[in-house]
């Protein structure tokens, strides 16, 4: 039998890691995102083990694969330097904590937002972020050169180019990988591509002839297996507009067509999708995840 397509939302896991799971479940998830602690804090606290035993072995017997876990949005690895150094050092240390976290719950992804260079310059913040990755896989690997070889997948999710914000431009994603290899990170690496942040960028969505060659696009210059993830967001906002804010698929300005195109795309067919948190509308999960198997021509499980 065919494996079910990756299709999902972000799942509130406020009322335990166990009850976000059966939750995500009971929609008729396949594949959902998570946030552990609180987002906006640099001590997201003690992991409790007995929730992470049960969440582990819940996944494996609904067989809800893969789970991603996005990492707190304090983070900021395009700046090191001056009175940015000690923001730095914090964040390489607390996606570590992430990146630990996750392989204990038995998540396969950490998604990352790659954070603002303030004003350093796009060279630097390059720099900055291979550094940062490299120390972070020191912080876990330790310095004898293990393996990193089942560690979760490290995912940078695209901006949508708001002032110093980096990673709006696919080519700027292919630097960032490519200069990461250069230097032997061994840290497993991949893409996440928020469709409400591409649009805030600027790429074409207008229509499902522009969502195509938008994704022809990215292949090229990225290449289609390096995207794990696809966060569907439509936006309240115009092409271009520079600002990262989300809304319910088709509530928004991204036509239907130009995501329906993207959920539909051949080369997409085992790149996981999944919904964040609405915008101003608010409709229920189940609903949520009822319009994206619709988008995707998909029956409920």
């Amino acid at each position: 039998m065919a494996a079910a397509r990756p299709l999902g939302i972000h799942i509130r896991t406020g009322g335990g890691l166990l009850a976000g799971a059966r939750h995500a479940r009971e929609i008729g998830c396949t594949t959902f995102q998570i946030m552990s602690g609180n987002p906006s804090a640099w001590n997201p606290g003690a992991l409790d083990q007995k929730q992470a035993a049960a969440f582990r072995v819940y996944l494996d017997e609904q067989a809800i694969r893969p789970v991603f876990l996005h990492a707190g949005y304090l983070i900021n690895l395009s700046c090191r330097t001056g009175r940015n150094a000690p923001l730095y050092a914090k964040s390489v240390m607390l996606l570590a904590a992430t990146l630990e976290r996750a392989a204990e719950l038995s998540c396969e992804y950490v998604v990352v937002h790659l954070g603002s260079h303030r004003g350093t310059g796009a060279d630097e913040a390059l720099q900055s972020l291979v550094v940062g990755i490299c120390r972070l896989e020191k912080d876990i690997c330790g310095t004898a050169g293990p393996s990193a070889t089942g560690l979760p997948t490290l995912l940078l999710e695209n901006s949508a180019g708001a002032g110093d914000t980096v990673g709006s431009t696919f080519e700027e994603l292919a630097e960032v990988l490519a200069t990461a290899q250069s230097h032997g990170v061994r840290l497993p690496l991949g893409i996440c591509l928020d469709t409400a942040h591409m649009w805030g960028a600027g790429y074409d969505m207008t229509s499902a002839a522009a969502s195509r060659r938008l994704v022809d696009g990215f292949d090229r210059t990225v290449g289609i297996d390096r995207l794990h993830l696809i966060h569907l967001n439509d936006s309240p906002l115009e092409l271009g507009a520079k600002r990262d804010k989300h809304e319910h698929l088709g509530c928004g300005l991204i036509p239907l067509a130009g995501l329906e195109a993207i959920v539909r795309h051949p080369k997409l067919r085992s790149v996981a999708m999944i919904m964040e948190t609405a915008g101003s509308t608010e409709p229920s999960d189940e609903k949520r995840m009822d319009d994206l198997r619709a988008l995707a021509g998909v029956e409920k499980p």
